[in-house]
């Protein structure tokens, strides 16, 4: 079979690999066409432009590059329709992907679709299901309680295991040796420090965190942190580490990080996946998060839950705290830190939500690609052609 794929950033990326493999696994001819990253690439995939340049991310943020993405999806819908695929997956990235999807269906009618991650319809803006439904015939959910959303839209949807609950995790020696090449005694608290893996993020929410830890130093002198970057935003990163009057630790490589997460007492993290990596290392946690300001004012019109932490929701409870758009500052999140470093109750209570929050993801269970790889082919024999 032919299958033509679109991933618009990393964490697509890291999804479509995996299904890649699961599907060569159930059809050992399949062929594969599309966009994506070095995940994708590593199955075989020789990507139609590089994907780096769908990475933006917000309402504001998108606008300087209006032309050339309205560029690229005419480019990708016209190469889709000159493959003829059995199926066009796109995964994630929906104000990119599924216009691709449009335009490609506008230009061959009978093209089947699946769309890879479910979009928040639960938060906000909840007629993007219905908008989806129009191009999308199944939907891959990684979420356990998004498919009815879907279905009650008009498409079919399997949940099929977030990908989180099967990454490997740092032991306990791992950990110890990360804090004994840094110098962190065994009874100092060390705190993550994740602003994000975008520029626009970490420029806006780094110097906020940066001033919370400062502020906690001040009430818990012997924390150290520990800042865990990806190569985009690194050199950003040391920048504004360098401006640190206590000097936190920069970690790049992936097995560092991983060192990182196992050793950490608890996290100051922007909201996002992110969560999940740290609910996966049983890491305690205070979110925040901002956007630009035309950004925040149309989603904060527009939110529909009380809480937008996927631990939060995952495990139905609020253990998580949070603080989005004006609450995002340097006091509340200092103050929320502290009362979690001195609450044995409250990390207690994360802990108990953390792990089942692994344990709904599909943690102990078949691999998600897997998983995934499996309905898109159940999806795409058994339904009938596109409306």
């Amino acid at each position: 079979m032919k299958f033509f794929l679109i991933a618009g950033e990393p964490s697509g990326d890291n999804l479509g690999g995996p299904l890649m493999a699961g599907l060569r696994s159930l059809d050992p001819a399949a062929e594969f066409l599309g966009v994506g990253g070095r995940a994708m690439a590593a199955q075989g995939l020789e990507s139609l432009f590089p994907m780096e340049e769908l990475s933006v991310m917000g309402i504001v943020e998108v606008l300087p590059k209006y032309r050339q993405l309205k560029a690229r999806i005419r480019q990708t819908a016209e190469a889709v329709a000159a493959a003829r695929p059995d199926v066009l997956i796109t995964i994630d990235s929906p104000d990119f992907c599924l216009r691709v999807a449009r335009e490609a269906r506008a230009l061959l009618p009978d093209l089947r679709t699946v769309h890879y991650v479910a979009p928040s319809v639960w938060a906000w803006r909840a007629g993007r299901a219905g908008k989806m439904a129009k191009v999308i015939d199944h939907v891959l959910a990684i979420l356990p309680f998004e498919p009815p959303y879907m279905r009650a839209a008009g498409m079919s949807c399997d949940f099929v295991g977030h990908p989180i609950a099967t990454e490997p995790v740092a032991g306990p020696l791992e950990a110890a040796e990360f804090r004994a090449a840094h110098g962190i005694a065994a009874n100092a608290p060390l705190v993550l420090c994740l602003p994000g893996s975008r520029r626009g993020e970490v420029a806006r929410l780094g110097p906020r965190f940066d001033e919370a830890l400062m502020r906690l130093r001040d009430r818990v002198p012997e924390i150290r942190v520990a800042i865990p970057t990806v190569s985009g935003v690194s050199a950003l990163v040391r920048d504004m580490a360098r401006r640190w009057p206590m000097t936190p630790i920069v970690v790049e490589t992936a097995e560092e990080r991983r060192a990182a997460f196992a050793a950490a007492d608890l996290a100051l993290a922007a909201s996002g996946t992110v969560s999940l990596d740290l609910a996966a290392n049983d890491v305690p946690m205070v979110i925040g998060y901002d956007v630009a300001p035309l950004s925040r004012l149309i989603i904060g019109l527009l939110l529909k839950t009380d809480t937008v932490t996927l631990v939060n929701l995952v495990s139905e409870t609020r253990v998580v705290p949070e603080f989005l758009g004006r609450r995002c500052q340097p006091a509340p999140l200092a103050q929320a830190l502290l009362e979690l470093i001195e609450s044995q109750e409250a990390q207690a209570e994360q802990h108990a939500a953390m792990a089942l929050t692994m344990q709904r993801l599909g943690r102990g269970g078949e691999a998600p690609g897997l998983r995934a790889a499996r309905s898109v082919l159940a999806a795409i024999s058994s339904a009938p052609r596109p409306r």
